[in-house]
């Protein structure tokens, strides 16, 4: 940046950029519809050219260094861009994934310059999928207890076990996976390894939901075999990796598609189903008060999120993010709770004698029941933020 030119006017000078490529690069065709295209995986070539020009400016991952192909952006740019992304009706086709959610962050913290130049660039071009192989039968909450095995073979290890709430895997080109190796010992004992998805000895059995969708699976290894290459972070060092990419996933993502229930204000359709008293306000003085109380802790969420990203300058997430998690997790649990009961009813599951939004709006409420269990419990989470920032001590 010149010396003459102040950070403002710097900032000025890019929007005036980003506006300009918008212009000739965004197709106008799908403005205002991601939830449509989303939904039904339509698009088609407007979809595909949009992704190749964002993903080939470097802009699906603003952040991320151009050595990799992202877009190199400092987070002051990287605000401006999706602030006028969302403001040209656009989106980023990739900004949700766990590649670039999840994977991608860790992997820049710690993998080898290999493992960077190998799976950075295709999420970048959106080109992979990826899933989290965490959980299991008997090691969900309690993660450290998981008995994945990954025996050293010499050049590879002969990974073993089975893994649990899979998102995604049935669609998956890769998997990060904790597992154990060394049997000896608990959080000491596990490694990270990165297992590509289409070798041998590797199932899936997607999980179906009571929300009707199967977004989780179940996942079998069997005598796979995985190069040492893999191995990301030190071995028996894969609890610090893997805690890491937590602290990502409990990071709210900007980029996140909106929801079923965020499609509309929910005090219109509040209003849609109670009707409005002689002053304007919804009728239900009950129902309002609550909806009230939520729009309020939804704002001030809103604005601490704004708040810690500008606090963080770029350095990536802390223990604050189980804070965020948790909130974040009521809130969305209490918003399909206030549609659902604006409705008057809670069965709307298939038929025409529902409408679309009603439908959605059941699914996810049943959908949303989940969210303060994944990405670490309620529970955990509360643990987390005793020690980590109260810093009080393990109960006796």
């Amino acid at each position: 940046m010149p010396a003459d030119l102040s950070p403002a006017l710097a900032l000025d000078t890019f929007r005036a950029e980003v506006l300009a490529w918008l212009d000739t690069n965004f197709p106008k065709a799908l403005a205002g519809k991601q939830a449509q295209t989303e939904a039904a995986d339509q698009g088609g070539q407007d979809l595909a050219d949009w992704k190749r020009a964002l993903c080939g400016k470097g802009w699906g991952t603003p952040t991320w260094p151009s050595a990799y192909g992202g877009g190199g952006l400092t987070p002051a740019q990287a605000r401006v861009l999706r602030e006028e992304i969302r403001r040209a009706g656009a989106w980023n086709p990739i900004g949700w994934g766990m590649g670039v959610r999840m994977l991608g962050p860790t992997l820049l913290e710690y993998g080898t310059e290999a493992q960077k130049q190998q799976h950075i660039p295709p999420i970048v071009r959106g080109e992979t999928r990826w899933c989290q192989g965490y959980s299991e039968p008997n090691a969900g909450s309690d993660l450290a207890s998981l008995q994945t095995r990954a025996e050293d073979r010499g050049d590879h290890f002969l990974v073993n076990g089975q893994k649990l709430w899979t998102s995604g895997a049935q669609y998956a080109d890769w998997c990060f996976c904790l597992v154990r190796t060394d049997p000896t010992r608990k959080h000491d004992g596990i490694s990270f390894l990165l297992i590509d998805m289409r070798s041998s000895g590797v199932r899936v059995n997607p999980i179906q939901l009571i929300s009707g969708r199967s977004p989780f699976c179940e996942t079998f290894f069997t005598d796979v075999k995985v190069p040492k290459a893999n191995l990301v972070g030190p071995l028996n060092g894969g609890w610090t990796v893997g805690k890491r990419l937590l602290q990502y996933e409990r990071q709210r993502n900007e980029d996140a598609p909106a929801r079923a229930t965020e499609q509309r204000a929910i005090e219109a359709v509040a209003a849609e189903h109670l009707g409005r008293d002689a002053q304007g306000r919804i009728a239900d003085s009950d129902y309002r008060s609550r909806l009230t109380r939520h729009l309020m802790d939804r704002r001030a969420f809103n604005l601490t999120l704004q708040r810690s990203v500008v606090e963080a300058g770029g350095g990536g997430p802390n223990a604050a993010t189980s804070i965020l998690k948790n909130v974040s997790s009521l809130l969305v649990q209490e918003r399909s709770e206030l549609l659902v009961e604006a409705m008057g009813q809670g069965l709307a599951w298939e038929g025409e004698a529902f409408e679309p939004a009603e439908l959605a709006y059941v699914r996810e409420w049943l959908s949303g029941k989940a969210n303060t269990i994944f990405a670490g419990s309620y529970e955990i989470q509360n643990n987390i933020i005793a020690k980590r920032i109260l810093g009080l001590p393990d109960p006796k």
